[in-house]
C-alpha cells in the first residue's frame, strides 16, 4: 500500500554500513536545525552494528530497517522509498556534516527552477570545492582524468544556481512524485554510477536538475576504489553497465 505524502515532510534516507560513529556526527548535525518536525529519518542498517544513540529520544520519526544482508545503494534507498511519506526525498551519506541548514535553500531552488533534483555545492573539511556536480562521463573524460587531469568537472557561477549533466549521489533532494515517476534508482547497479544513471534518466524524461549555489554541506569521501579491490571492481562493473545502457543515448 502507498504511504500518503505530507507536503511539508521531509524523509531523509541514510544507510549505515557499520558507520555509527560518522552516523552520530550527522545527528548531531541534524538536532542543531531548527524545526526537527519537518523531518522524518529513515534509517538502514545494511550490516549488523550498535548505534550509540536512543531512537526514541531523537525530536523526529525515524523509521529503521534491518537488512538480514547487505545490499547495494539503490537498493537501500529504493527500499527507504517505499516507507517514506514526505513529499520530498533526501539521500544522505552518513558522512555528510550539516555546518548550516541547506534545505530553505534547496526548497527554494526546486520551486525556482521547477526541477525534480536540487543538490548543496559540497566542500571537503580543508574547504576545497569537491566534484560533486560533473559533466556525463565519456570515453574520452575518463581517460583524461586517468592521466591525473579532469576535464569532465562542471564549473558552476559561485552566485548562481546551475544545471549540470549530473549530482553526486552523497546529497540529493528529490521531489518524492518525480522519484517515484523515474522508478528509483537502478538496481542492477550495486555501487558507483546509481547516481550518474538516475541522472541520465531524469533528463531522458524531461526533468531538470539544480545545483543550489546557496546550500552547502561538507563531505569528505571515501574513495574505496582507490585502494580496495572488492570496491574496484563495483566500480569498473557499474561504469561497463552504465555505458552499454546509456552509450550514445544521453540527453
Amino acid at each position: 500500500m502507498a504511504v500518503a505524502l505530507q507536503p511539508q515532510l521531509i524523509s531523509l534516507s541514510v544507510v549505515s554500513h557499520g558507520q555509527a560513529g560518522l552516523l552520530q556526527h550527522l545527528l548531531d548535525d541534524l538536532l542543531k536545525l531548527p524545526q526537527p518536525e519537518r523531518f522524518e529519518l529513515i534509517l538502514t542498517r545494511n550490516i549488523p552494528e550498535v548505534w550509540p544513540f536512543e531512537i526514541d529520544r531523537l525530536p523526529f520519526s525515524v523509521k529503521v530497517i534491518e537488512n538480514s544482508q547487505p545490499k547495494g545503494f539503490g537498493a537501500n534507498h529504493n527500499a527507504a522509498f517505499r516507507a517514506a511519506a514526505g513529499d520530498w526525498f533526501c539521500v544522505l551519506n552518513p558522512d555528510v556534516l550539516l555546518p548550516e541548514d541547506p534545505f530553505p535553500e534547496l526548497l527554494n531552488s526546486l520551486h525556482q527552477a521547477g526541477a525534480a533534483l536540487a543538490a548543496p555545492v559540497v566542500f571537503n573539511s580543508a574547504g576545497n570545492r569537491e566534484d560533486s556536480a560533473r559533466a556525463f562521463p565519456t570515453l574520452s573524460s575518463l581517460a583524461t582524468k586517468a592521466l591525473g587531469r579532469d576535464g569532465a568537472v562542471y564549473s558552476s557561477d559561485p552566485q548562481n544556481d546551475g544545471s549540470p549533466d549530473w549530482l553526486a549521489g552523497m546529497f540529493l533532494l528529490f521531489r518524492s512524485a518525480d522519484f517515484a515517476k523515474i522508478g528509483g534508482f537502478d538496481e542492477g547497479f550495486y555501487l558507483y554510477y546509481e547516481d550518474v544513471d538516475i541522472c541520465a534518466r531524469l533528463r531522458k524524461a524531461g526533468f531538470k536538475l539544480v545545483l543550489c549555489s546557496g546550500a552547502k554541506v561538507i563531505h569528505d569521501a571515501q574513495r574505496s576504489s582507490h585502494h580496495n579491490w572488492r570496491y574496484r571492481y563495483w566500480h569498473l562493473a557499474s561504469m561497463l553497465r552504465y555505458f552499454l545502457k546509456h552509450w550514445w543515448r544521453l540527453p
